[in-house]
């Protein structure tokens, strides 16, 4: 199978962080946030990646690119670990660039790699999101995927308030954490969304998805949001919501960045204790004050 990351948005809520940087090159802990994306493809199988970029995001291409000058330097200082890792990350996986030459939303991003996909199901994981968990999410969408031959999202409970920042699904369990899909609503208001059973970034679709992309008309701000071609996609096939097993990090604004790192460098093997001793001795020296 292969996989769609679309990276291509102006990542507007991080200014002035990301006036020159893509906020999918944000670094979570000691690594960028896509690259965390590109492994968990990796770790489900996935070697055929397919970036959605736009305007300002060499730095992404550049990243899991060769770099003969960095490399010369590294093994030139004797930095043998450093080069190991500098070389795994541009051979990682076959990965192809598409540009997305205007800024027109998810749907059209995906849409933009139609006839690199073809008529096959495939993956989509938002550049922008991190998962952990023992199974790749992914992963654990494309087993569910095998068995009921049908487009399957990610989805998990959101809190209230958090409600308006989410597709919103209205789906019937028809076994443990699998709903089939009755609706789809983009971002409504808490107490008009049919339930709070949200969206999460993870996707494994048909190729039918794509024209239904065509079909959709743009909606805010001249974006075609894949949430409505989802809604066009559903009336001819079924589509079906997995509540993953695992944690989900949303580095969609500045705070959610924020509390990610935090949380992965306490659980980093080689910086948690050392963040741990620091968090405590800055608690003691505020209480102090």
């Amino acid at each position: 199978m292969k996989a769609i990351i679309p990276a291509a948005g102006l990542g507007i809520r991080f200014l002035p962080m990301t006036k020159v940087q893509p906020k999918e090159m944000l670094p979570v802990v000691d690594k960028p946030t896509i690259q965390y994306v590109v492994e968990e493809a990796i770790a489900a199988g996935i070697t055929d990646i397919i970036i959605v970029t736009g305007a300002g995001k060499r730095a992404i291409e550049d990243h899991f690119d060769k770099s003969p000058e960095l490399e010369s330097v590294l093994k030139k200082q004797g930095k043998t670990k450093d080069l190991k890792e500098i070389r795994r990350i541009s051979n990682m996986a076959d990965i192809h660039y598409i540009r997305q030459k205007i800024p027109r939303g998810l749907g059209d991003a995906i849409y933009c790699a139609r006839n690199h996909i073809g008529d096959e199901p495939f993956a989509v994981m938002l550049g922008d999101t991190i998962n952990i968990s023992k199974v790749p999410i992914v992963k654990q969408l494309m087993r569910v995927h095998e068995k009921v031959e049908a487009s399957v999202l990610a989805v998990e409970p959101v809190a209230k308030e958090k409600i308006s920042d989410y597709g919103i699904i209205d789906g019937s369990l028809v076994r443990d954490r699998l709903y089939l899909i009755n609706d789809l609503v983009e971002k409504p208001k808490a107490q008009k969304a049919p339930s709070n059973i949200g969206i999460t970034g993870t996707y494994v679709l048909t190729p039918g998805i794509f024209d239904c992309i065509k079909e959709t008309s743009p909606g805010t701000n001249g974006e075609v949001q894949l949430t409505d071609a989802l809604k066009i996609l559903r009336k001819r096939e079924k589509v079906y919501g997995y509540w993953f097993e695992g944690t989900r990090y949303d580095i969609g604004d500045k705070l959610g960045w924020m509390k990610t790192n935090f949380e992965l460098t306490l659980s980093h093997p080689q910086y948690s204790e050392p963040m741990r001793d620091f968090l405590r001795k800055t608690i003691e020296n505020y209480d102090e004050k």
